[in-house]
């Protein structure tokens, strides 16, 4: 799936001369923590974040305190003196996977999304991956994950997706993992049934071990020495 089907398109944007009490308001206003500055032309020419304007305020305004010489000093300040000048883009024939890994990489919590021409065509955040991947595996309807312990050889897929087709079940997605243990994989279908006591135990009776898919990832998890 493209950047382009499931990224934000109505976009809030500000100019580089407004006020940073603006920005305040209207990332208040519209529940969002970032703000792609534009010029005239729709041409990104940064990026404004909550955390930009939080550490632009003097300590007097944090602390709550009624401090009138850096009120002024704060409002004197504009979206150019605190942005990210050229921010990192991407464009809107990604792929959900590339902006995921782009995220992970930079620690950062949104892109915007230009054309060839530099121009803004959209954001796509966290928010928006998660509500994308939400929707691709299928987990927004009522179900159960499974995680299945499987050797790693051909056929072991077909297996479990016949004796979930054959006890009737509908399966919403299915992931599949590396597992510590060599030639090993872990599997994740994603059941749309919360009565899964019957497949649970064919799977088992076929030779599969069946794990909690929670304390799969805490024991993914690094280990402190």
């Amino acid at each position: 799936m493209f950047v382009s089907r499931s990224m934000t398109r109505k976009v809030v944007t500000v100019s580089p001369d407004i006020s940073l009490s603006e920005v305040q308001e209207r990332m208040k206003t519209h529940n969002i923590r970032h703000l792609p500055v534009v010029a005239n032309d729709d041409r990104l020419v940064g990026i404004v974040t909550d955390r930009d304007i939080r550490s632009a305020m003097p300590l007097p305004l944090i602390k709550g305190q009624d401090d009138p010489e850096s009120l002024q000093r704060f409002a004197r300040l504009t979206v150019a003196d605190v942005m990210t000048p050229d921010p990192m883009t991407i464009s809107p024939a990604h792929t959900l996977q590339d902006a995921l890994l782009l995220i992970q990489e930079k620690r950062v919590g949104a892109f915007p999304v230009v054309d060839q021409n530099g121009k803004l065509t959209g954001i796509i955040s966290v928010r928006d991956l998660l509500r994308a991947f939400i929707n691709v595996l299928g987990i927004g309807q009522p179900g159960t994950l499974l995680c299945i312990l499987v050797e790693e050889k051909v056929g072991q897929m077909k297996r479990i997706v016949d004796a979930i087709t054959e006890e009737g079940i509908s399966c919403g997605s299915i992931l599949v993992a590396r597992y510590w243990e060599k030639d090993k994989r872990a599997v994740f279908p994603y059941l749309l049934t919360n009565n899964v006591i019957r497949i649970k135990q064919r799977l088992r009776d076929a030779g599969f071990t069946l794990l909690d898919p929670m304390q799969w990832y805490l024991d993914q998890l690094p280990k402190n020495e």
